[in-house]
């Protein structure tokens, strides 16, 4: 699958999980940015890294951006 919507990464689950989604794709649930470029690379955007996941105007991140991990309010 070649991306061509943006990727949504959202808030933070009560294990720390983050869902990536890409269009109406499902990617799967990062625990770093490590996890979201290996998605990315599996999805075909090539030899992607944290920088680039960092940086990439191509991410929507949802409840706190890549250095949010940890589970919000309500999720104890």
């Amino acid at each position: 699958m070649t991306l061509v919507h943006p990727v949504v990464v959202y808030p933070p689950a009560a294990d720390g999980g983050r869902r990536v989604r890409a269009g109406d794709h499902f990617l799967g649930m990062a625990y770093g940015l490590l996890d979201i470029a290996e998605f990315l690379r599996e999805a075909g955007m090539g030899e992607v890294d944290e920088a680039y996941v960092v940086s990439s105007a191509l991410i929507e991140w949802r409840g706190g951006g890549p250095k949010a991990w940890e589970p919000g309010p309500g999720h104890g």
